[in-house]
């Protein structure tokens, strides 16, 4: 499977200058609301006539409301405006091998519906199936009409295209090498597609409801079955040349280690994630079938599963180590398919290294943190990729 990449040549015109526009001021909106139209005019460098015919569009499009007035200076009141929270939703589908998931938010990126399926079948024919139906019961569940969905963002592992880490291990879905996934569930679906993998989706999940939602610069290690890296540097995702860019489970962080299904050796998959705790636990008879089971044996103190906690939290902090050096990002999110306890323990047992560029005085954000989305992480990111678009000038999902 191969992500389209391609970026069409669009000359300067006055439809593009209009939608660029159009995305700067509902995102202005959403960071500063209740805003009136003057100080939009001032935030954005438009002249307040523009604004105003801006706003009006906004409005009859039912992604703006009127929230009072405020009194300015000398003059009548200035109406103030806020998104309307229900003027458009996301749907996020993120497929793994072995499950989907779909979720659905609305423009202020509030969460609105989330369903987990168990699959056998993970090819491209039986997952755009399912999709179908998991979009189907989402709308029977919240009344919302398929007109209002502005678009749907399809979330897998990666990586991408026929590189040297490829078709290896449990992470990656087969069956997909000639499939064009936003071709095939855009005819699903009959909406707009964007395709990401899944770090990248968690990491703009964050952004729009989650811990980074003030925050233009982070990096987010996501675990999935593997463990990836979603990168956001000044508001916009690090995708990479191929789109494979964060696949920080495979840096080896203990040279002459164990054994990846990479061909690797000491891959900081093999040390912490999912299928790392999966393959210890199974060495005392132990099956890990899904975060319900890791959060039982996490409360009980199960010595296997502790064990494994204290082997991990070093490799962690060489993985956090790298990440901060080599993306200088305001704070470090772990979320993901993993029990909040477990990620809360490993935390706190980290012992930072203070030989780190993150390590700044007065720090007023923490250096490592927990995220809030759980194991829905992905399949939420996937929708705010679409409500993402809505307030991004410049973000071209051409997937």
């Amino acid at each position: 499977m191969k992500l389209d990449n391609s970026r069409p040549i669009i000359g300067s015109n006055a439809e593009r200058t209009k939608d660029h526009n159009r995305k700067a001021v509902l995102g202005l909106v959403k960071h500063h609301q209740p805003v009136g139209r003057a100080e939009l005019a001032r935030l954005s460098g438009l002249s307040t006539q523009a604004v105003s015919n801006i706003i009006s569009e906004l409005e009859s499009t039912g992604y703006l409301v009127e929230a009072g007035r405020k009194i300015v200076g000398r003059g009548l009141p200035s109406i103030q405006y806020t998104l309307k929270r229900d003027g458009g939703y996301g749907l996020g589908i993120e497929i793994r091998p072995n499950a989907m998931f779909a979720a659905l938010t609305n423009l202020a990126g509030e969460p609105c519906y989330s369903k987990r399926v168990s699959i056998s079948d993970c090819s491209p024919k039986n997952a755009s199936k399912i999709a179908a139906q998991l979009m189907d019961d989402a709308l029977a569940h919240t009344g919302i009409k398929h007109d209002q969905l502005l678009g749907a963002g399809v979330v897998l592992p990666g990586p991408f295209g026929d590189v040297g880490l490829s078709g290896v291990g449990d992470t990656t879905l087969t069956g997909w090498d000639d499939t064009n996934p936003k071709k095939l569930f855009a005819e699903a679906l009959n909406l707009p597609i964007i395709v990401e993998n899944d770090a990248t989706a968690a990491a703009l999940a964050e952004n729009v409801g989650g811990e980074a939602k003030f925050l233009h610069s982070y990096c987010f290690v996501y675990f999935g079955t593997g463990l990836g890296l979603g990168i956001v540097v000044d508001g916009k995702a690090v995708r990479g040349a191929n789109g494979n860019a964060g696949e920080l489970g495979h840096i080896v962080v203990q040279p002459g280690g164990k054994p990846c299904a990479c061909g690797n050796l000491g891959c900081l998959e093999t040390y912490v994630s999912r299928l790392s705790v999966k393959a210890h636990m199974a060495l005392f008879g132990i099956t890990v079938g899904n975060v319900d089971d890791l959060e039982k044996l996490f409360n009980d103190k199960h010595p296997a599963l502790m064990d494994w906690l204290s082997a991990a939290v070093n490799p962690l902090a060489q993985g956090i180590s790298m990440i901060e050096n080599l993306f200088d990002p305001q704070t470090i999110i772990i979320g993901g398919a993993m029990p909040d306890s477990i990620l809360e323990y490993l935390i706190s047992s980290l012992s930072l290294t203070q030989a780190s560029i993150a390590n700044i005085k007065h720090r007023d954000i923490p250096r490592v943190q927990k995220g809030t989305s759980g194991r829905m992480t992905a399949a939420f990111g996937g929708a705010a990729l679409i409500v993402h678009n809505a307030f991004t000038p410049g973000f071209a999902p051409n997937r």
